[in-house]
Protein backbone atom coordinates (compact mmCIF):
# COMPACT_ATOMS: atom_id res chain seq x y z
CA UNK A 1 0.00 0.00 0.00
CA UNK A 2 1.44 3.35 -1.04
CA UNK A 3 1.90 5.83 1.76
CA UNK A 4 -0.32 8.91 1.63
CA UNK A 5 1.52 12.17 1.27
CA UNK A 6 -0.36 15.47 1.28
CA UNK A 7 1.25 17.78 -1.23
CA UNK A 8 0.22 20.92 0.64
CA UNK A 9 1.64 19.81 4.01
CA UNK A 10 4.20 22.63 4.03
CA UNK A 11 1.36 25.11 3.50
CA UNK A 12 -0.52 23.51 6.40
CA UNK A 13 2.54 24.00 8.61
CA UNK A 14 2.80 27.65 7.54
CA UNK A 15 -0.88 28.24 8.28
CA UNK A 16 -0.58 26.52 11.66
CA UNK A 17 2.43 28.69 12.53
CA UNK A 18 0.47 31.78 11.48
CA UNK A 19 -2.49 30.67 13.62
CA UNK A 20 -0.16 30.16 16.59
CA UNK A 21 1.29 33.64 16.06
CA UNK A 22 -2.23 35.11 16.02
CA UNK A 23 -2.99 33.28 19.29
CA UNK A 24 0.12 34.77 20.87
CA UNK A 25 -0.80 38.25 19.66
CA UNK A 26 -4.32 37.91 21.05
CA UNK A 27 -2.94 36.68 24.39
CA UNK A 28 -0.64 39.72 24.49
CA UNK A 29 -3.60 42.02 23.88
CA UNK A 30 -5.55 40.33 26.68
CA UNK A 31 -2.56 40.75 28.98
CA UNK A 32 -2.33 44.46 28.08
CA UNK A 33 -6.05 44.79 28.79
CA UNK A 34 -5.56 43.17 32.19
CA UNK A 35 -2.75 45.59 33.01
CA UNK A 36 -4.87 48.57 31.96
CA UNK A 37 -7.72 47.41 34.14
CA UNK A 38 -5.38 47.01 37.10
CA UNK A 39 -4.05 50.52 36.56
CA UNK A 40 -7.58 51.92 36.28
CA UNK A 41 -8.60 50.10 39.43
CA UNK A 42 -5.61 51.50 41.28
CA UNK A 43 -6.38 55.02 40.07
CA UNK A 44 -10.02 54.70 41.15
CA UNK A 45 -8.88 53.53 44.56
CA UNK A 46 -6.54 56.54 44.75
CA UNK A 47 -9.45 58.84 43.87
CA UNK A 48 -11.54 57.36 46.68
CA UNK A 49 -8.67 57.87 49.12
CA UNK A 50 -8.20 61.48 47.98
CA UNK A 51 -11.92 62.14 48.35
CA UNK A 52 -11.77 60.73 51.87
CA UNK A 53 -8.72 62.89 52.64
CA UNK A 54 -10.47 65.91 51.15
CA UNK A 55 -13.46 65.40 53.43
CA UNK A 56 -11.17 65.18 56.47
CA UNK A 57 -9.20 68.29 55.45
CA UNK A 58 -12.30 70.37 54.80
CA UNK A 59 -14.09 69.27 57.97
CA UNK A 60 -15.35 71.96 60.34
CA UNK A 61 -12.65 73.79 62.16
CA UNK A 62 -9.39 75.15 60.88
CA UNK A 63 -9.12 74.63 57.08
CA UNK A 64 -5.80 74.55 55.27
CA UNK A 65 -6.68 76.03 51.91
CA UNK A 66 -3.40 74.97 50.30
CA UNK A 67 -3.99 71.34 51.25
CA UNK A 68 -7.56 71.48 49.97
CA UNK A 69 -6.31 72.91 46.66
CA UNK A 70 -3.54 70.31 46.44
CA UNK A 71 -5.91 67.42 47.01
CA UNK A 72 -8.37 68.87 44.52
CA UNK A 73 -5.63 69.26 41.88
CA UNK A 74 -4.37 65.75 42.56
CA UNK A 75 -7.91 64.40 42.24
CA UNK A 76 -8.28 66.16 38.87
CA UNK A 77 -4.97 64.65 37.72
CA UNK A 78 -6.11 61.19 38.76
CA UNK A 79 -9.45 61.61 36.97
CA UNK A 80 -7.70 62.77 33.81
CA UNK A 81 -5.44 59.72 34.00
CA UNK A 82 -8.54 57.53 34.36
CA UNK A 83 -10.01 59.16 31.25
CA UNK A 84 -6.79 58.52 29.35
CA UNK A 85 -6.85 54.86 30.46
CA UNK A 86 -10.49 54.60 29.35
CA UNK A 87 -9.49 55.88 25.91
CA UNK A 88 -6.62 53.42 25.76
CA UNK A 89 -8.95 50.62 26.82
CA UNK A 90 -11.36 51.52 24.01
CA UNK A 91 -8.49 51.43 21.52
CA UNK A 92 -7.32 48.16 23.00
CA UNK A 93 -10.81 46.66 22.67
CA UNK A 94 -10.75 47.54 18.97
CA UNK A 95 -7.31 45.93 18.67
CA UNK A 96 -8.52 42.82 20.51
CA UNK A 97 -11.44 42.49 18.10
CA UNK A 98 -9.08 42.91 15.15
CA UNK A 99 -6.78 40.22 16.55
CA UNK A 100 -9.73 37.93 17.26
CA UNK A 101 -10.84 38.28 13.65
CA UNK A 102 -7.29 37.56 12.45
CA UNK A 103 -7.15 34.45 14.63
CA UNK A 104 -10.54 33.29 13.38
CA UNK A 105 -9.37 33.77 9.79
CA UNK A 106 -6.12 31.88 10.42
CA UNK A 107 -8.03 29.09 12.15
CA UNK A 108 -10.46 28.89 9.24
CA UNK A 109 -7.53 28.64 6.78
CA UNK A 110 -6.04 25.74 8.75
CA UNK A 111 -9.38 23.93 8.98
CA UNK A 112 -9.93 24.28 5.23
CA UNK A 113 -6.55 22.71 4.54
CA UNK A 114 -7.19 19.98 7.10
CA UNK A 115 -10.51 19.13 5.46
CA UNK A 116 -8.81 19.06 2.09
CA UNK A 117 -6.10 16.77 3.49
CA UNK A 118 -8.74 14.46 4.99
CA UNK A 119 -10.66 14.33 1.73
CA UNK A 120 -7.49 13.61 -0.24
CA UNK A 121 -6.55 10.90 2.27
CA UNK A 122 -9.97 9.29 1.84
CA UNK A 123 -9.62 9.46 -1.96
CA UNK A 124 -6.14 7.94 -1.68
CA UNK A 125 -7.38 5.17 0.60
CA UNK A 126 -10.31 4.42 -1.71
CA UNK A 127 -7.99 4.29 -4.74
CA UNK A 128 -5.58 2.01 -2.85
CA UNK A 129 -8.42 -0.26 -1.80
CA UNK A 130 -9.65 -0.40 -5.39
CA UNK A 131 -6.13 -1.17 -6.63
CA UNK A 132 -5.65 -3.93 -4.04
CA UNK A 133 -9.07 -5.37 -4.84
CA UNK A 134 -8.14 -5.44 -8.52
CA UNK A 135 -4.89 -7.25 -7.70
CA UNK A 136 -6.73 -9.78 -5.56
CA UNK A 137 -9.23 -10.35 -8.36
CA UNK A 138 -6.38 -10.94 -10.82
CA UNK A 139 -4.72 -13.42 -8.43
CA UNK A 140 -8.03 -15.21 -7.88
CA UNK A 141 -8.63 -15.33 -11.64
CA UNK A 142 -5.16 -16.74 -12.23
CA UNK A 143 -5.69 -19.44 -9.59
CA UNK A 144 -9.09 -20.25 -10.97
CA UNK A 145 -7.47 -20.65 -14.39
CA UNK A 146 -4.79 -22.97 -12.96
CA UNK A 147 -7.36 -25.01 -11.06
CA UNK A 148 -9.36 -25.48 -14.28
CA UNK A 149 -6.27 -26.63 -16.16
CA UNK A 150 -5.48 -29.25 -13.50
CA UNK A 151 -8.94 -30.77 -13.64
Amino acid sequence: MAKFQFRLQSLVKLREAERQQRRIELAEAFHAESLLRQQASQLEQDVREIEKRSRVISSPGRVHVDRVLETHRYKLILKSQIMILDQKEAQLQAEIERRRAALASADRDVRVLEKLRDRKREEHDAAEFKRELKQLDEVALQRWGRDKEEV
